[in-house]
């Protein structure tokens, strides 16, 4: 069989020869977790400790904010030394719990369902994944019970569990289907009963093919994807393995489909049969300015400079720090924001990867629109956004951009078109909320 594709889309410099190799590694927790409140879409988690209060691993730490939203449990155990704002990858301060680590990693007593989970109600499997806090870790952290709560009008056929991992440098993913495949099959099965659903494909990236030998060693149906980016944004994966294409401002449960990422699957199998809430993750920290990346399993709240430090890497040195990968990602002025649910690299970049130059004028080469997955004119939605035509934006479909990179990547007179994107989709957010409260 062909491998699946869909149109559009760049091939970039992949770069992840330095840790597809390495079996992922501990890192030491740190004297200091600082655990956001807010580290999944949707409303902040309210702080239900206070200053001086002693705390176990996996003991709640923050209520789920409404049902769009996520609980936050303690990382290590300690004592609560107050709750702050502290740099947040997105560059706004975050309100932080921070713990002293006293080092013995007491654990709050959690209880799972074993084997039993067979026979659990799918309500009860699914508020057990909420309360254990499971976002999308593929990196936009939505609340994955949420993702399991589809309308009666939208009847789900397909679970597709995406193991692309397109972005250049990261392997976080590739680690997770080699080392965890047991559970990654595992935390499908509860997905689907969920769901009620009868087929699960696992879609994974030909450039895989020991995660797909270790996949199909557990039993999964695996769909081989062609090595392009974004092969691992939802519409596209959808596409490519269903020939089924999201409608214009419609979500994948349209098309009676629901996606989740490989490392999602393998936090619902720990919190569903081993009863361990999401408070550690995967993180490549790689890049030309790292001396010994790694894959580390990482404590949600350390630091991002902790992971630099175990990882020798030279800031000095360096002229970009990002957090996630290099399409997608968020570059950083300081490494000071801690690690979250969401975190799946960290890249320390030298100006030998940082293209530095200024943008020049548009040449209208058309490369833009021929990258873009999505079938939209980057540019034409770029001027929209520049002059903030709220009509302009909405003609050209801005909200459809899944901001994937693809169209700057290619542009070869460098304008940051993401960026201008983004002040489209903001004008039409804001357009819309103003128009609600005329209403």
């Amino acid at each position: 069989m062909r491998d699946a594709t869909f149109a559009g889309g760049i091939h970039p410099s992949y770069n992840k020869d330095r840790t597809s190799a390495l079996g992922t590694s501990p890192l030491a927790a740190p004297e200091r977790v600082y655990v956001p409140l807010s580290q999944h879409i949707g409303a902040p988690a309210k702080p239900c400790v206070e200053k001086g209060d002693e705390v176990a691993i996996g003991q709640m730490i923050g209520e789920p904010g409404g049902f769009v939203s996520a609980p936050i449990h303690s990382s290590v155990s300690g004592k609560v030394a107050g709750i702050e704002p502290r740099a947040g990858a997105m560059g706004i301060p975050v309100q932080c719990v921070v713990i002293e680590n006293d080092g013995e990693d007491r654990r709050s007593e959690h209880d799972g369902a074993g084997d039993a989970w067979e026979e659990t109600p799918a309500d009860e499997l699914k508020e057990r994944i909420r309360m254990a806090g499971i976002v999308g870790m593929g990196g936009a952290a939505f609340p994955t019970h949420v993702k399991l709560s589809p309308p009666p009008d939208k009847p789900i056929d397909t679970l597709i569990l995406n193991g692309a991992e397109c972005e250049p440098y990261l392997t976080a993913d590739h680690r997770t289907m080699l080392e965890r495949a047991t559970d990654v099959v595992a935390g499908a099965r509860i997905l689907a009963r969920i769901l009620g659903v009868a087929r699960t494909v696992v879609a994974v990236e030909s450039n895989k093919p020991d995660a797909i030998q270790a996949l199909d060693g557990a039993g999964a149906e695996i769909r081989t994807l062609a090595v392009k980016y974004p092969q691992g944004a939802e519409k596209q994966i959808i596409d490519a393995c269903l020939q089924r294409q999201v409608p214009s401002g419609g979500l994948p449960m349209d098309v009676g489909v629901v996606v989740q990422n490989v490392g999602t699957a393998v936090a619902v199998a720990d919190a569903v049969i081993r009863g361990r809430p999401l408070t550690e993750r995967i993180v490549t920290v790689t890049g030309d300015a790292v001396g010994s990346p790694a894959n580390l399993l990482v404590r949600v709240g350390t630091p991002v400079g902790e992971l630099l430090a175990a990882c020798d890497a030279d800031l000095d040195g360096a002229a970009k720090l990002v957090l996630g990968g290099p399409m997608m990602g968020f570059a950083q002025t300081t490494p000071e924001p801690p690690v979250t649910k969401g975190t799946s690299g960290v890249l320390l970049l030298t100006g030998k990867h940082v293209d530095t130059r200024p943008p020049a004028p548009c040449i209208r080469c058309g490369r833009c629109a021929r990258a873009c997955p999505m079938r939209l004119v980057p540019t034409e939605i770029g001027r929209a956004g520049l002059a903030r035509d709220v009509e302009a934006s909405r003609s050209a479909d801005a909200m459809d951009c899944v901001e994937c990179g693809s169209c700057a990547h290619d542009c070869p007179s460098r304008i940051p078109l993401v960026q201008q994107i983004r002040l489209a989709k903001a004008a039409v957010t804001e357009a819309a909320r103003r128009e609600r409260g005329t209403r």
